[in-house]
């Protein structure tokens, strides 16, 4: 799930969070476990989700599957509450960028793009991925938004390791994003995951000098979660107050994973390819 950095030291937290930690946590083997079983139940509800979506359906059905299926597995769903967010997933569609809220009255037709982002909270830590679905048959220009923005996730990824830096993976994020002629947001980032939905640091996917180049250790977990649009970078949010959209209406795409940091490099915690 992207949200706006402020909200990383915002005190108002999930309400299964009752103490927000400072800093950028090292994850024991015993967390990194719980981690894993955290992401391998996200990674499932989406797995699912993108195998069923089918036009005619609302972003509200999907919901309440995801909602469901995480109950299911032993979580609880980590967006349904967060910050007033009513929804456990966020369902965003075509030109919403992020924080689409699901909804019985939004109905999916081919053609969309569709991104489907949620978490899961199991044992006190949470998994969080997102994917981009395109329903049915979509425009050649979609595709390829599509594919770039998951192959500028894995690009990112591919960057992971211990002594690495963030800016390596942003750089690797931004320099595919645009070689293929889209732009990267920058409102949003990514972030450390964990006990928090959201911790420290910011996981930028794009060269930046505000914020910290923080040097990656062994434990640390990320979601890496790189957002393009096939027109301008910039957003706007709507009057609900969650849902982003491009300013120009043009097409956005979205791909996110939880990745543990290793010595010798990464472990995708919500790799759908293992479920």
């Amino acid at each position: 799930m992207n949200i706006f950095s402020s909200l990383l030291s915002s005190p108002t937290q999930a309400p299964q969070v009752k103490k927000q930690r400072r800093g950028i946590e090292i994850k024991s083997e015993r967390e990194i476990e719980i981690m894993r079983q955290a992401g391998k139940i996200v990674a499932t509800v989406l797995k699912e989700i993108s195998l069923m979506v089918k036009p005619g359906m609302t972003t509200a059905d999907l919901d309440a599957y995801a909602e469901k299926r995480i109950r299911e597995m032993g979580a609880t769903p980590s967006f349904k509450g967060y910050h007033g967010f009513t929804g456990s997933i966020c369902s965003s569609i075509n030109n919403e960028v992020v924080h689409g809220i699901p909804s019985a009255k939004k109905v999916i037709r081919a053609g969309d793009v569709l991104k489907v982002d949620t978490g899961a909270y199991y044992q006190g830590f949470h998994g969080d991925s997102c994917i981009t679905i395109a329903v049915v048959e979509v425009t050649p220009e979609s595709a390829k938004l599509i594919r770039v923005a998951e192959e500028a996730l894995y690009k990112g990824i591919e960057q992971v390791k211990a002594g690495a830096y963030l800016l390596d993976l942003a750089g690797a994020i931004e320099d595919h994003v645009k070689s293929n002629g889209f732009s990267v947001v920058e409102e949003f980032t990514g972030h450390g995951v964990g006990r928090n939905l959201h911790e420290e640091p910011s996981v930028f996917n794009f060269r930046t000098r505000e914020m910290p180049n923080v040097k990656l250790r062994a434990g640390m977990t990320l979601a890496i979660e790189p957002i393009l649009n096939a027109g301008s970078k910039y957003t706007r949010t709507l009057s609900d107050k969650w849902t982003a959209v491009t300013v120009d209406n043009a097409m956005s795409a979205q791909f996110e994973h939880t990745v543990l940091v290793t010595e010798t490099g990464y472990e995708i915690l919500t790799d759908r390819s293992k479920v």
